[in-house]
């Protein structure tokens, strides 16, 4: 049998010359072949007869009836999964390379008998009728801080028109870090499209009707209602709805980290820094969508003159801990403050403390619930009472980094379990004096490397040497007539 691209030549040949051997010789087949296609017209694959016998024995003969009564009960399981069950009970009538034949014949299988797969729909996407926008989290991209993993999401808003997108990053899936994410995407486009489309998730949907039927939170509304968005969402387990905001995460996350391996490290000195970097990404990838974001513009409504304020308030009061409890998350602030009511503010990345109006701290918010205690405002009071350390119920929360947890267990160590965390409370009361771990890291770094006792008094002595005094001696004679002088005026007042 000849190949299609033989059988297209010897016809254009034929329709050339009319000469059968000629054509024969051009194609490369015999020339009674050649006849046999010319008088059929037919081309070689409308010839073929399918194959109704079998050129070897088949090798899933033993599995293949367990094999599909398997697949009806449940036909999402996977070829792999399913023959390597089956294979634990046929190991002998089932080779290893039988694999491939059988994730063919359960593919053929799915297309008879399977359930059908989804229809997804094109759709037709018009200027400045919606933005989508959704959550996706980046742990993947594996970027630190000062050498820390900066757990994050990114909170993005697309226009499926336009395809132009922006993403801020978040702690949570929270109405804080959506009200955060929309305003800072419509801002930076500086127009407001006509509809807000968001999945079904509680931060938009949850209150509950007595028919079952979920309905927008009254701070939802009252967000989407400031700038004149129709919220819509997506039906439940439907990210497909969503198609286009959820292709862009994968997107966004690939082209972070083409930049990132281009940036040569995912280290960054701060928070603001990696904001700043994922920016000048964001900003690179709307460029080339400008003239279409053009037509999306010109028919956006204007945006209000006033922003909303990106935070939300609570009143808590200091404890006996010298912590307070926000959003379910527990925060350490001054002792001086034990017994007070504070009035926190909490951002998505913060949580500031007032009382009255001067702001007592402001600290990074806590990531699932997860204590944020600092050194510095309980360091006094443990050193004063060093054997609540033991058992302190934050006391994880009390090593800057791993090289201070190293530095307790070495002075256990050397000095026993008392003496030695009591020396470590003082290594925490330099370290605050100094303003922070960083700077006495590398130094305590290298005590520990060289293998030999130490306690904290010789870290102070290396860090603040004591200049020597030296006292000059008086020479020559004393003068002793001024004491003569007292003594006979004592003697003149003694006589009177």
């Amino acid at each position: 049998m000849i190949n299609e691209k033989q059988y297209r030549r010897l016809l254009r040949e034929f329709a050339r010359t009319n000469n059968m051997s000629h054509s024969a010789l051009s194609a490369g087949v015999d020339r009674k072949t050649a006849r046999k296609y010319l008088k059929e017209q037919r081309c070689p694959e409308e010839q073929r007869s399918p194959r109704t016998w079998r050129t070897r024995a088949d090798p899933l003969e033993a599995i293949w009836p367990e094999a599909e009564k398997r697949l009806r009960d449940a036909p999402e399981l996977e070829a792999k999964t399913l023959f390597e069950y089956l294979q634990k009970f046929y190991a002998e009538g089932v080779p290893d390379g039988a694999l491939r034949t059988f994730q063919r014949r359960v593919a053929e299988w799915r297309r008879q008998h399977g359930p059908e797969p989804e229809v997804i729909f094109a759709q037709i996407h018009r200027p400045g009728e919606v933005m989508q926008i959704d959550w996706t989290r980046a742990r993947e991209l594996e970027v630190s801080v000062q050498s820390r993993p900066l757990d994050h999401l990114l909170c993005q808003a697309v226009l499926p028109y336009s395809n132009w997108q922006w993403a801020t990053r978040c702690c949570s899936e929270s109405f804080l870090s959506l009200r955060q994410g929309l305003q800072e995407a419509l801002f930076r486009l500086g127009k407001v499209p006509e509809r807000l489309q968001i999945d079904n998730s509680t931060t938009v949907t949850h209150d509950v009707r007595r028919d079952g039927k979920r309905e927008f939170n009254a701070e939802f509304l009252s967000l989407v209602g400031h700038f004149g968005l129709n919220p819509r969402t997506i039906a439940v387990r439907c990210p497909n709805q969503n198609g286009d905001v959820e292709s862009h995460q994968g997107h966004l996350k690939r082209r972070l980290h083409q930049h990132l391996l281009l940036r040569g490290t995912r280290n960054f000195d701060s928070e603001e820094e990696y904001d700043r970097f994922v920016e000048g990404v964001l900003v690179a990838a709307n460029a080339p969508r400008a003239s279409k974001v053009a037509e999306e513009l010109s028919v956006m409504k204007e945006l209000p003159p006033v922003r909303l304020c990106e935070f939300s308030e609570e009143d808590c009061r200091v404890g006996c801990h010298s912590t307070v409890r926000v959003r379910h998350a527990v925060y350490s602030v001054p002792a001086r403050y034990i017994g007070e009511r504070l009035r926190a503010r909490v951002f998505e990345q913060r949580v500031e403390l007032f009382r009255g109006h001067e702001r007592v701290l402001e600290v990074p918010r806590s990531v699932g619930r997860k204590p944020r205690i600092d050194y510095r405002h309980v360091i006094e009071s443990l050193l004063r009472k060093p054997g609540a350390f033991a058992r302190y119920r934050y006391r994880e929360e009390l090593f800057p980094n791993l090289t201070y947890r190293r530095a307790l267990d070495r002075l256990v160590e050397d000095h026993g379990a008392r003496e030695g965390e009591l020396e470590y409370l003082r290594l925490l009361k330099l370290t605050a004096e100094l303003g922070g771990a960083s700077t006495l890291d590398s130094l305590l770094s290298e005590y520990l490397s060289q293998g030999m006792r130490w306690r904290t008094a010789s870290l102070r002595a290396y860090l603040f040497p004591r200049e020597e005094v030296s006292l000059k001696t008086l020479e020559g004679p004393v003068d002793l007539s001024p004491y003569d002088g007292l003594l006979q005026g004592s003697e003149v007042m003694h006589a009177n």
